[in-house]
């Protein structure tokens, strides 16, 4: 059994850096949204290059990664969406923080 202690792995630091550039990314993208003026210097094109970024660096697919974002274990994971409605086959970043 994992302990939950697993989440402080070093090994885990780089996709730890990658994720909370990409949830402050997304953040800045969310209030560009709301302010016409806020001059933010990413696009959802910049967010969907993390994303699949992080996807490479999780160790397995369609289950939860324990990570450390600063404030105890969060949860990342890709999980495999079906090609639907003539959109293609793909992995989904799920994060929990």
């Amino acid at each position: 059994m994992a302990s939950n202690l697993d989440y402080l792995n070093p090994n885990l630091i780089p996709l730890e850096e990658k994720v909370n550039t990409y949830l402050e990314m997304e953040k800045e993208l969310r209030r560009a949204a709301h302010d016409q003026n806020s001059g933010t210097q990413h696009s959802p094109t910049d967010l969907s290059r993390m994303e699949q970024e992080i996807i490479a660096l999780l160790p397995t697919r369609d289950e939860w990664v324990k990570v450390n974002l600063g404030y105890g274990p969060s949860r990342v994971g890709a999980w495999y969406i079906p090609a639907l409605n003539g959109q293609p086959e793909r992995y989904e970043l799920r994060v929990v923080h």
